[in-house]
């Protein structure tokens, strides 16, 4: 009775007043399709939010939903998970979620698929099978993963999205004042320079708050130690993303030349991906990203961090709170997790896409305790889901 029946796949998308990283930049004009380029990291981005979501049934009639990155080409990831996916897990049992997961990885891994739209695809079933799997038992989804390693997980507050940086500034110290003591710049909206930014925050922050630069893969290896060494004095707390992600050799090089750690990781899906950059010792900081990883891989990544003196500092951004909710899930669940990215753009502005299961107040998550990921889509989410069919 409780093996999966249904497995389908939606897009879901939710306008903007403003882009994602705050307004536009002079050559950032959006095309015919809505997309659009930032100059300061050359990567592409909607003008709405956008993203994946998977609801899986059961023959009982217990339904799980997961969720994953619909920002670009999302009909890719649901072609994947309605032509491919979804007959393999029809008829499996949610409790075995990471054997299913490892299953579906293997059906093309001598393909060369190990990353990308069909492990995005991966993921969100895989949330949507543990989700399942929790309401079927009753238990939270860190219950079914060994129960709570955590008691508190600070969050802290990623992208000041204002044109200036005096309005970033004062903007950062109206979440200061509201009991958040962390924060996060995006390099690629600095406008003055990454250095001035932080220079800027840490006038307007004072000496006691966090502030890390999230310098978006923008660099070489000699200009990210020279722009970190230049952002030191100023007490940063950790860089993010300094080079290119493919340089693994390149990024050791950065963690081994400064003082300040290294963060890394939003963009990988799996543990092999991880390994890599443990061996060369080129991180402090792992960030892993539930709408890249599922349930199943983020556990593996943070683990094997664990075993390594790594910390562990999940990475979140545009969703509808369904794969936030999973990566908190697995964060209470997990040792050496030092705190968790806080996108106030999102989760505030998506507050009537879910139920009030999960949340970040004083600085602090909670979640609920009640089965599977915790929380429910509202009828306003399910009166926008575009279903996708194979």
């Amino acid at each position: 009775m409780n093996r999966v029946s249904k497995l389908e796949s939606f897009i879901l998308t939710v306008p903007r007043d403003e882009p994602y990283l705050g307004a536009l930049r002079k050559g950032e004009e959006p095309n015919e399709r809505g997309y659009f380029v930032r100059k300061g990291n050359k990567t592409v981005y909607p003008t709405v939010d956008r993203s994946v979501l998977v609801r899986v049934e059961t023959e009982s009639g217990v339904v799980g939903w997961g969720e994953t990155y619909g920002l670009v080409a999302p009909k890719a990831t649901t072609a994947i998970i309605g032509d491919l996916l979804a007959d393999f897990v029809v008829g499996r049992d949610p409790f075995e979620a990471s054997a299913i997961h490892d299953d579906l990885y293997n059906l093309m891994r001598v393909r060369g698929y190990t990353g990308g739209f069909y492990l995005d695809a991966l993921g969100a079933v895989d949330i949507a099978l543990w989700d399942a799997a929790g309401r079927v038992a009753g238990k939270p989804i860190y219950e079914l993963l060994g129960g709570r390693k955590q008691e508190k997980v600070p969050g802290y507050v990623s992208g000041l999205p204002k044109r200036t940086l005096k309005d970033r500034a004062d903007f950062a110290k109206e979440w200061l004042d509201r009991g958040f003591d962390s924060f996060k710049f995006a390099a690629p909206v600095a406008d003055e320079g990454i250095v001035r930014e932080m220079e800027g925050l840490r006038e307007a922050l004072g000496s006691e708050a966090r502030i890390s630069s999230d310098m978006h893969w923008a660099h070489t290896p000699d200009e990210a130690i020279a722009a970190i060494r230049e952002m030191e004095p100023y007490g940063l707390w950790f860089a993010e993303a300094p080079v290119a992600t493919e340089d693994v050799k390149g990024l050791g090089k950065v963690a081994q030349s400064v003082d300040t750690p290294i963060g890394v990781g939003e963009e990988w899906r799996t543990l092999y991906e991880a390994q890599l950059r443990y061996d060369a010792n080129a991180v402090n900081i792992v960030q892993p990203e539930m709408g890249h990883t599922g349930i199943t891989e983020f556990v593996r990544i943070a683990r094997a961090a664990h075993d390594r003196g790594i910390g562990i500092l999940p990475h979140a951004t545009i969703g509808s709170g369904i794969f936030l909710a999973a990566s908190l899930q697995a964060s209470f669940a997990l040792e050496g997790v030092i705190g968790h990215e806080y996108q106030h753009s999102i989760v505030e502005r998506n507050h009537n896409l879910i139920t009030k299961g999960i949340g970040c107040s004083d600085g602090l998550y909670f979640l609920s305790d009640t089965g599977g990921l915790g929380i429910e889509p509202t009828d306003d989410m399910i009166s926008r889901l575009e279903k996708q069919h194979a």
